[in-house]
């Protein structure tokens, strides 16, 4: 299970906090809620500290939401091992 809560954030910005496992169908829930939000007027923050795992395609999905602007914030250890990974 996944937790997302949005807050608004400084300066306009979206902050999302995930807290769980970020797996199956809440990377789609991530990546729609994503693709909602104007990430080109205001940037969106992401908070990952609480994330204890994500799967492949939410590691894919998490290098791509910061490709594309996203900036986190902060972040736990087994993410951050996760996204500097040899997987594109």
């Amino acid at each position: 299970m996944l937790r997302i809560t949005r807050m608004d954030g400084t300066a306009g910005a979206t902050l999302l906090k995930l807290e769980g496992r970020l797996r199956g169908l809440w990377v789609e829930e991530l990546a729609r809620l994503c693709a909602e939000l104007p990430g080109s007027v205001a940037p969106i923050h992401l908070d990952l500290a609480a994330v204890s795992f994500a799967d492949d395609a939410g590691v894919r999905l998490l290098r791509t939401c910061l490709r594309q602007g996203a900036r986190m914030v902060a972040c736990s250890g087994i993410v951050a091992e996760l996204l500097r990974g040899s997987n594109p």
